[in-house]
């Protein structure tokens, strides 16, 4: 018994792999392309996938954001949890990576649910804004830059109705978030952001420690 989280040393990773995870097909097939690129750490874990889909389903969503698309594996999960007219707005800036996503997509069935935008996210945001979209979405997940995160988080709570749920990755940074001998821009980046969702009274939060830490939002 323990009054804190546990550490996954291997071989308890694995175990929880082995009882837990079911993914798809599809999804593995991509993620094990996806893992053969330089930049394959940006992809998510598969029990972070698994999770993220289950929230998805709970909260029944059909209108979801995302905020950084990189191979679809994110936006994959979502799309197939989604029902036969939930919808999906993809954000990302990469044409090579997310020519990977779409045809993945494609491939599983889901390409009419998924509406990838490619422009800088925050220029998709704010249109989305001015359009009259606020507080329609369901579901968001932020997974981009980190430099933007409270700048994602802000608009993207703007687009949450009320009871929404945001979902916010890389949020303990492989840990280098509480090893204040790292200052790079980006892991400051990250702990403003945490600071800033933890005051913030407009929401109800919960950071759990799964894959590279999540943050998970409900708006009040």
């Amino acid at each position: 018994m323990t009054r804190k989280t546990l550490g996954l040393d291997e071989s308890l990773h694995n175990y929880l792999l082995t009882v837990s995870l079911r993914e798809p097909d599809i999804l593995s097939q991509l993620r094990q392309e996806t893992a053969q690129l330089p930049m394959a750490q940006m992809q998510i874990a598969p029990e972070q996938g698994q999770f993220m889909a289950l929230l998805v389903q709970l909260i029944g969503a059909k209108k979801t954001l995302e905020v950084g698309v990189f191979t679809g594996y994110s936006s994959l999960v979502v799309a197939l949890a989604l029902p036969e007219d939930g919808h999906l707005i993809a954000c990302d800036v990469s044409a090579d990576y997310t020519s990977i996503a779409q045809r993945y997509w494609q491939t599983a069935g889901v390409a009419q649910k998924i509406d990838l935008k490619l422009a800088p996210a925050l220029d998709t945001l704010d249109q989305l804004l001015a359009q009259g979209e606020g507080e329609t979405f369901d579901f968001a997940f932020i997974d981009a830059d980190k430099s933007n995160y409270t700048n994602y988080y802000e608009r993207c709570l703007q687009l949450l109705r009320p009871g929404g749920l945001m979902v916010v990755d890389n949020v303990l940074w492989s840990g280098r978030v509480a090893d204040l001998e790292v200052q790079d821009n980006r892991t400051n980046a990250i702990r403003a952001f945490n600071r800033h969702v933890h005051q913030d009274s407009r929401v109800a939060l919960s950071l759990i420690p799964l894959a590279d830490g999540l943050t998970l939002v409900r708006k009040l």
